[in-house]
Protein backbone atom coordinates (compact mmCIF):
# COMPACT_ATOMS: atom_id res chain seq x y z
CA UNK A 1 0.00 0.00 0.00
CA UNK A 2 1.09 3.21 -1.01
CA UNK A 3 2.38 6.21 1.55
CA UNK A 4 0.11 9.04 1.39
CA UNK A 5 1.42 12.59 2.73
CA UNK A 6 0.03 15.91 3.09
CA UNK A 7 2.97 18.25 3.21
CA UNK A 8 2.00 21.91 5.01
CA UNK A 9 4.18 24.68 3.55
CA UNK A 10 2.11 26.82 5.78
CA UNK A 11 2.60 30.53 6.73
CA UNK A 12 3.60 31.64 10.62
CA UNK A 13 2.22 35.16 11.67
CA UNK A 14 4.01 37.73 14.46
CA UNK A 15 3.90 35.45 17.52
CA UNK A 16 5.40 36.50 20.93
CA UNK A 17 3.32 35.03 23.60
CA UNK A 18 1.71 31.88 24.92
CA UNK A 19 -1.84 33.17 23.39
CA UNK A 20 -0.92 33.89 19.69
CA UNK A 21 1.25 30.54 19.69
CA UNK A 22 -2.36 28.25 20.70
CA UNK A 23 -4.59 30.83 18.81
CA UNK A 24 -1.88 29.96 15.41
CA UNK A 25 -2.42 26.44 16.92
CA UNK A 26 -6.06 26.05 16.31
CA UNK A 27 -6.21 28.16 12.97
CA UNK A 28 -3.37 25.59 11.40
CA UNK A 29 -5.59 22.23 12.52
CA UNK A 30 -8.80 23.90 10.46
CA UNK A 31 -6.69 24.59 8.06
CA UNK A 32 -5.22 20.46 7.74
CA UNK A 33 -9.11 20.29 8.40
CA UNK A 34 -10.30 22.21 4.95
CA UNK A 35 -7.32 20.98 2.90
CA UNK A 36 -8.16 17.04 3.35
CA UNK A 37 -9.30 15.91 -0.28
CA UNK A 38 -10.59 12.66 -1.84
CA UNK A 39 -7.57 10.89 -0.92
CA UNK A 40 -7.03 11.34 2.74
CA UNK A 41 -3.07 11.18 4.13
CA UNK A 42 -1.78 8.56 6.09
CA UNK A 43 0.83 11.76 7.53
CA UNK A 44 0.16 15.24 7.34
CA UNK A 45 4.02 16.89 8.09
CA UNK A 46 4.61 20.71 9.46
CA UNK A 47 7.87 22.53 9.24
CA UNK A 48 10.13 23.24 11.57
CA UNK A 49 9.15 25.45 14.74
CA UNK A 50 5.77 25.45 13.03
CA UNK A 51 4.25 25.98 16.64
CA UNK A 52 6.05 29.79 16.30
CA UNK A 53 7.83 32.79 14.44
CA UNK A 54 11.19 31.68 13.17
CA UNK A 55 13.02 35.00 14.35
CA UNK A 56 15.79 36.49 16.62
CA UNK A 57 12.69 38.67 18.12
CA UNK A 58 10.80 35.50 18.98
CA UNK A 59 14.05 33.54 20.35
CA UNK A 60 13.83 36.23 23.24
CA UNK A 61 10.42 35.36 23.96
CA UNK A 62 10.94 31.36 24.16
CA UNK A 63 10.44 31.12 28.02
CA UNK A 64 6.49 31.70 27.06
CA UNK A 65 6.96 29.85 23.82
CA UNK A 66 8.36 26.86 24.76
CA UNK A 67 6.45 23.82 25.52
CA UNK A 68 6.68 20.51 27.03
CA UNK A 69 6.46 17.25 25.12
CA UNK A 70 2.85 17.28 25.75
CA UNK A 71 2.30 20.48 25.93
CA UNK A 72 -0.63 23.08 23.53
CA UNK A 73 1.19 21.40 20.35
CA UNK A 74 0.34 17.68 21.55
CA UNK A 75 -2.60 18.72 22.76
CA UNK A 76 -3.79 20.45 19.34
CA UNK A 77 -2.15 17.84 16.63
CA UNK A 78 -3.21 14.83 19.22
CA UNK A 79 -7.22 16.09 19.06
CA UNK A 80 -6.52 16.46 15.47
CA UNK A 81 -4.85 13.49 14.30
CA UNK A 82 -8.08 11.49 16.01
CA UNK A 83 -10.43 13.67 14.30
CA UNK A 84 -8.63 13.14 10.51
CA UNK A 85 -7.35 9.34 11.38
CA UNK A 86 -3.84 10.37 10.40
CA UNK A 87 -0.77 10.64 11.72
CA UNK A 88 1.24 13.84 12.18
CA UNK A 89 4.70 15.58 12.39
CA UNK A 90 4.80 18.89 13.99
CA UNK A 91 7.32 21.28 15.30
CA UNK A 92 7.86 23.25 18.52
CA UNK A 93 10.35 24.36 20.86
CA UNK A 94 10.51 21.47 23.58
CA UNK A 95 11.76 22.34 26.82
CA UNK A 96 13.40 18.75 29.00
CA UNK A 97 14.43 19.93 32.03
CA UNK A 98 17.35 22.69 31.63
CA UNK A 99 17.85 22.16 28.08
CA UNK A 100 15.86 23.41 25.24
CA UNK A 101 15.32 21.45 21.68
CA UNK A 102 13.96 22.18 18.57
CA UNK A 103 11.98 19.42 18.34
CA UNK A 104 9.68 17.35 15.93
CA UNK A 105 7.18 15.02 17.40
CA UNK A 106 4.71 12.06 15.96
CA UNK A 107 1.39 11.11 16.79
CA UNK A 108 -0.44 8.68 15.31
CA UNK A 109 -4.11 8.47 13.55
CA UNK A 110 -5.23 7.27 17.68
CA UNK A 111 -3.33 10.81 18.64
CA UNK A 112 -0.93 8.62 20.61
CA UNK A 113 2.80 10.15 20.95
CA UNK A 114 4.94 7.43 18.85
CA UNK A 115 8.09 9.68 19.41
CA UNK A 116 10.20 12.69 18.68
CA UNK A 117 13.80 13.49 16.83
CA UNK A 118 15.12 16.70 18.41
CA UNK A 119 17.55 18.69 15.65
CA UNK A 120 20.95 17.69 15.97
CA UNK A 121 22.99 20.14 14.46
CA UNK A 122 22.43 23.79 15.55
CA UNK A 123 22.57 26.37 12.60
CA UNK A 124 24.36 29.79 13.59
CA UNK A 125 25.04 31.31 10.53
CA UNK A 126 23.03 33.37 7.74
CA UNK A 127 19.54 33.97 8.90
CA UNK A 128 19.96 31.73 11.89
CA UNK A 129 21.17 31.83 15.39
CA UNK A 130 20.07 29.18 17.31
CA UNK A 131 23.07 28.13 19.20
CA UNK A 132 22.27 30.87 22.06
CA UNK A 133 18.60 28.89 22.73
CA UNK A 134 18.86 25.55 22.01
CA UNK A 135 20.91 22.45 22.88
CA UNK A 136 21.82 19.74 20.05
CA UNK A 137 20.03 16.67 20.22
CA UNK A 138 21.39 13.69 20.42
CA UNK A 139 19.62 10.77 18.98
CA UNK A 140 17.48 9.47 15.86
CA UNK A 141 14.14 8.61 15.72
CA UNK A 142 12.73 5.90 13.57
CA UNK A 143 8.57 4.66 13.05
CA UNK A 144 7.12 2.62 10.68
CA UNK A 145 3.70 3.30 8.12
CA UNK A 146 1.99 1.72 5.77
CA UNK A 147 5.30 -0.25 5.56
CA UNK A 148 7.94 2.09 5.27
CA UNK A 149 10.75 3.06 7.65
CA UNK A 150 10.23 7.04 7.59
CA UNK A 151 12.79 9.04 9.82
CA UNK A 152 12.29 12.91 10.87
CA UNK A 153 15.25 15.11 10.43
CA UNK A 154 15.50 19.30 10.86
CA UNK A 155 16.52 21.54 8.27
CA UNK A 156 20.58 21.80 8.77
CA UNK A 157 20.83 18.19 9.58
CA UNK A 158 20.70 17.95 6.02
CA UNK A 159 24.61 19.16 5.29
CA UNK A 160 25.98 16.39 7.40
CA UNK A 161 26.57 12.91 4.97
CA UNK A 162 27.88 11.03 7.89
CA UNK A 163 24.01 11.09 8.83
CA UNK A 164 22.54 10.44 5.80
CA UNK A 165 24.68 7.36 6.03
CA UNK A 166 23.66 6.20 9.29
CA UNK A 167 20.16 6.48 7.98
CA UNK A 168 20.79 4.14 5.16
CA UNK A 169 22.20 1.51 7.66
CA UNK A 170 18.73 1.95 9.52
CA UNK A 171 16.94 1.09 6.22
CA UNK A 172 15.17 4.12 5.47
CA UNK A 173 12.64 4.52 2.91
CA UNK A 174 11.96 7.89 3.73
CA UNK A 175 13.31 10.43 4.98
CA UNK A 176 11.17 14.26 6.09
CA UNK A 177 13.76 16.81 6.65
CA UNK A 178 11.29 19.40 8.04
CA UNK A 179 12.92 22.91 7.64
CA UNK A 180 12.93 26.90 8.31
CA UNK A 181 15.22 27.98 5.74
CA UNK A 182 15.18 31.57 5.14
CA UNK A 183 16.15 32.65 1.37
CA UNK A 184 19.90 33.73 2.64
CA UNK A 185 23.38 32.36 1.37
CA UNK A 186 22.52 28.62 2.45
CA UNK A 187 18.86 28.73 0.79
CA UNK A 188 20.14 28.37 -3.17
CA UNK A 189 21.67 25.09 -2.54
CA UNK A 190 19.16 23.62 -0.93
CA UNK A 191 17.26 22.04 -3.48
CA UNK A 192 20.65 20.51 -4.49
CA UNK A 193 21.27 18.50 -1.04
CA UNK A 194 17.71 17.33 -1.42
CA UNK A 195 18.28 15.59 -4.23
CA UNK A 196 21.77 14.77 -3.48
CA UNK A 197 20.79 13.06 -0.27
CA UNK A 198 17.63 11.35 -1.59
CA UNK A 199 19.98 9.92 -4.52
CA UNK A 200 23.02 9.05 -2.70
CA UNK A 201 20.55 7.40 -0.07
CA UNK A 202 18.42 5.97 -2.28
CA UNK A 203 15.66 7.16 -0.47
CA UNK A 204 12.43 9.30 -1.10
CA UNK A 205 13.26 13.09 0.61
CA UNK A 206 11.19 15.98 1.55
CA UNK A 207 12.61 18.84 2.33
CA UNK A 208 9.53 20.93 4.00
CA UNK A 209 9.67 24.91 4.64
CA UNK A 210 7.19 27.12 6.00
CA UNK A 211 5.37 29.43 3.48
CA UNK A 212 5.80 33.88 3.18
CA UNK A 213 8.36 36.17 1.89
CA UNK A 214 11.91 35.28 2.45
CA UNK A 215 10.38 31.61 2.91
CA UNK A 216 8.93 28.83 0.44
CA UNK A 217 10.41 26.58 -1.74
CA UNK A 218 9.97 23.31 -0.50
CA UNK A 219 11.10 20.21 -2.55
CA UNK A 220 10.42 16.65 -3.05
CA UNK A 221 12.88 13.94 -4.67
CA UNK A 222 12.16 10.42 -5.02
CA UNK A 223 15.11 8.12 -4.81
CA UNK A 224 15.85 8.30 -8.41
CA UNK A 225 15.55 11.71 -10.60
CA UNK A 226 16.12 12.66 -14.32
CA UNK A 227 14.93 14.37 -17.03
CA UNK A 228 11.70 12.86 -17.45
CA UNK A 229 11.18 12.57 -13.23
CA UNK A 230 12.53 15.74 -11.55
CA UNK A 231 12.46 16.84 -8.33
CA UNK A 232 9.18 18.92 -7.42
CA UNK A 233 9.40 22.02 -5.43
CA UNK A 234 6.71 24.71 -4.35
CA UNK A 235 6.81 28.48 -4.80
CA UNK A 236 6.66 30.95 -1.76
CA UNK A 237 3.13 30.60 -0.98
CA UNK A 238 1.03 28.72 1.77
CA UNK A 239 0.16 25.11 -0.17
CA UNK A 240 -1.19 22.18 1.16
CA UNK A 241 0.49 19.81 -0.71
CA UNK A 242 -0.44 15.24 -1.21
CA UNK A 243 2.41 13.34 -2.36
CA UNK A 244 1.94 9.60 -2.74
CA UNK A 245 5.25 7.37 -2.35
CA UNK A 246 4.80 3.65 -3.58
CA UNK A 247 5.57 1.58 -0.92
CA UNK A 248 7.91 -0.48 -3.86
CA UNK A 249 9.58 2.67 -4.49
CA UNK A 250 13.43 2.08 -3.17
CA UNK A 251 13.20 -1.86 -4.04
CA UNK A 252 12.61 -0.83 -7.03
CA UNK A 253 15.40 1.88 -7.36
CA UNK A 254 18.06 0.00 -5.79
CA UNK A 255 17.50 -2.87 -8.34
CA UNK A 256 18.12 -0.61 -11.26
CA UNK A 257 21.33 1.33 -9.61
CA UNK A 258 22.39 -0.79 -7.28
CA UNK A 259 24.92 2.22 -5.44
CA UNK A 260 24.48 0.00 -2.26
CA UNK A 261 25.40 -2.91 -3.22
CA UNK A 262 28.21 -1.79 -4.56
CA UNK A 263 29.29 0.28 -1.44
CA UNK A 264 32.79 -0.35 0.09
CA UNK A 265 33.02 -0.92 4.15
CA UNK A 266 36.77 -0.12 3.89
CA UNK A 267 36.69 3.77 3.12
CA UNK A 268 38.48 4.87 6.55
CA UNK A 269 41.02 2.12 6.05
CA UNK A 270 42.36 2.98 2.96
CA UNK A 271 45.67 3.51 2.16
CA UNK A 272 46.52 7.41 1.01
CA UNK A 273 49.35 7.73 -1.05
CA UNK A 274 51.14 11.26 -0.60
CA UNK A 275 52.20 13.00 -4.09
CA UNK A 276 53.53 15.72 -2.53
CA UNK A 277 53.01 19.54 -3.67
CA UNK A 278 52.86 20.00 -7.53
CA UNK A 279 54.68 22.58 -8.93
Amino acid sequence: MNLHLLACQIEIPRIRDAAARDAHLARTAEKIRMAIGLVPPDLVVLPELSAMEYSDDAFACLEALEEPMHGPSFETYSALARTIGAGIVYGFALRDGDARYICQAVVDSKGELVGHFEKLHIANYGDSAEAAHFSPGHRLFVFELRGLRIAPVICYDIRFPELTSRLVDLDVDVVLQCSAYATDLSFYSWRHFVVTRAMEAQVAWLGLNRAGDGWGGSVFSAPFVDASAPEQQLGKEERFWPIEIPSDQRARVRAITPYHADRRRDYAALPVIEGGVMR
